[in-house]
């Protein structure tokens, strides 16, 4: 699958345009990844881009977030990237993470929501004034962001980064698309 294709599945099923963004976010995230892990940088973006597909369908019944996702998907990415959308949301869809995939996708997407939330609250609401510092600060801060679950973002150490690495990494990746972020 391409990136205009994964792209266009966000906008058909995706209204809220901020998700549409976390989704982008969490794509980077992964294709940063999968470069430092020396795995696939195309199939690991697509997941992340591709990993709450069904968000707005299933935010009411959260067991079947990732799941309805891996069905509409199920002809269009392996096995390995489908288990690692449905063990994304591991806590309700007992879908047990197990990959390096599944351990970064859960890391990649609450980093990507903390690093967003440190750029907002930026002077110039911008990711280029954040630094990693800035991150893990944050990150020990318990009132800054609560809904962010801070031991998901260290299921980066089950992939063999630290928490410093993974969030000058992301960080890096962010950056990148920070015009299609509009950060």
């Amino acid at each position: 699958m391409e990136r205009g294709d994964a792209l266009k599945l966000l906008e058909e099923n995706l209204k809220n345009k901020n998700l549409v963004k976390h989704c982008l976010a969490v794509g980077a995230i992964m294709k940063a990844l999968a470069k430092r892990l020396g795995e696939d940088e195309k199939k690991w973006e697509m997941v992340g881009i591709l990993h709450d597909l069904d968000y707005e369908k299933t935010m009411n019944d959260f067991e079947k977030h990732g799941i309805l996702t891996a069905e509409i998907l199920k002809d269009k990415l392996d096995e390995e990237s489908l288990h690692a959308i449905k063990a994304h949301n591991f806590e309700h869809t007992k879908v047990e993470p197990k990959t390096k995939m599944d351990f970064a996708l859960i890391a990649a997407d609450s980093i990507s929501g903390l690093i967003v939330a440190a750029a907002l609250v930026m002077p110039n609401k911008k990711l280029e004034e954040v630094k990693v510092e800035t991150i893990l600060k944050k990150f020990k801060q318990k009132d800054f962001a609560r809904k962010i679950d801070r031991n998901r973002i260290l299921f980066c150490e089950k992939i063999g980064l630290s928490l410093e690495e993974f969030a000058k990494l992301s960080l890096e990746a962010l950056k990148e698309i920070s015009e299609e972020l509009g950060l």
